[in-house]
């Protein structure tokens, strides 16, 4: 399940992307309703992981560090978050055996887990802060009237 952490993130990095020059961590918090204290915290994470840039004292605030299209959903989770995976013997980054396994390598379980955890890296990584951007305005679809079948 994605933290709120992790959707906060994701959130104020849309909304930076659709930014000209800076943001105030005000607006964005207000804007999308994070929390502020919440969001200071994650703007710092995000920032020495080298996604954001922040400008100090008077017209400062916070910018994307790189362009909206060479940031990935995936890595910003995994920022935030940590692993994809489910279960920890099924992480690319930090796997550890489970105790009440004897045999991994026939683990029906881990099985599924690596499926899961490759299926949402898959999305996760193709997934660019601009498209997810792209994504929110997006016209609402048409609504259909009388007897009209999809």
């Amino acid at each position: 399940m994605l933290s709120n952490k992790a959707k906060y993130g994701l959130k104020a990095l849309i909304h930076l992307a659709g930014s000209e020059g800076v943001s105030l961590a005000a607006n964005i918090a207000e804007q999308n309703n994070i929390p502020r204290k919440f969001l200071d915290a994650i703007l710092l994470e995000l920032t020495r992981a080298g996604i954001l840039s922040s400008k100090k004292g008077k017209g400062g605030g916070y910018l994307l560090a790189r362009r909206a299209d060479a940031i990935t959903a995936g890595q910003i989770i995994r920022i935030l978050d940590g692993p994809l995976a489910p279960i920890a013997c099924a992480s690319r980054t930090a796997y550890r055996p489970c105790l009440d396994c004897p045999d991994e390598a026939a683990c029906a379980v881990r099985d599924l887990m690596l499926d899961v955890r490759d299926a949402m890296a898959l999305i996760l990584d193709r997934t660019s802060i601009a498209a997810l951007r792209a994504r929110g305005k997006a016209p609402p679809a048409p609504a259909l009237r009388g007897s009209q079948k999809i």
